[in-house]
């Protein structure tokens, strides 16, 4: 099944799970280790008060507290790994390296240019099954990009971004297990 396919299968039963008044403002789908998917589905009342559950790939609720953690953490490592990989606009860099090979036709622009596009496949568009596959990929395809660009001796701005994700996934951490809809154990 598709991932579209399954991540409507799981937002009506995530919908059907509502409280009234309430709506499914995000599925996101997961795949923290083999054993199979985990898609984290965030509730929303009209008055902005958010609410979390996971739900396994059989529609039911996860309730151990390990699993909806490794979930988070491997959601919101690779949302941020899109989000910072080569300063985030990509299209805007593609667009500022054609314009630089057009202009002054410098030495590795073609690599450069190849590289970028090679991130741009590498995170593609929504929606996007979260692993730790994905991430290294993402973290490959950065990391080559930058190289290309002449970052061979400055460090990676990517790498610097990573490891500060701790504090991002803590956050988002705290918040799902506050607001948990199920008892975690």
């Amino acid at each position: 099944m598709a991932l579209a396919d399954d991540l409507a299968r799981i937002a009506e039963a995530a919908a059907a799970r509502a409280a009234p008044g309430e709506q499914v403002a995000a599925v996101l789908p997961t795949e923290p280790h083999a054993e199979g998917r985990l898609y984290l589905c965030a509730f929303e009342t009209s008055g902005g008060e958010r609410s979390w559950l996971a739900l396994g790939d059989d529609a039911g609720a996860v309730v151990e507290r390990q699993t909806v953690r490794d979930a988070i953490s491997i959601a919101a490592l690779c949302e941020l790994a899109e989000e910072v990989a080569a300063g985030g606009d990509l299209d805007e860099l593609h667009a500022q390296l054609v314009a630089l090979r057009l202009t002054e036709n410098p030495d590795g622009i073609d690599e450069a240019e190849e590289a970028v596009l090679e991130l741009q496949r590498v995170i593609g568009s929504p929606p996007a099954l979260a692993t730790p596959a994905r991430l290294d990929a993402i973290g490959l395809a950065t990391r080559r990009l930058e190289l290309a660009l002449g970052g061979a001796l400055q460090g990676s701005p990517f790498a610097e971004a990573m490891r500060g994700a701790a504090d991002v996934v803590d956050a988002l951490t705290s918040d799902v297990e506050r607001t948990y809809r199920a008892d975690l154990r």
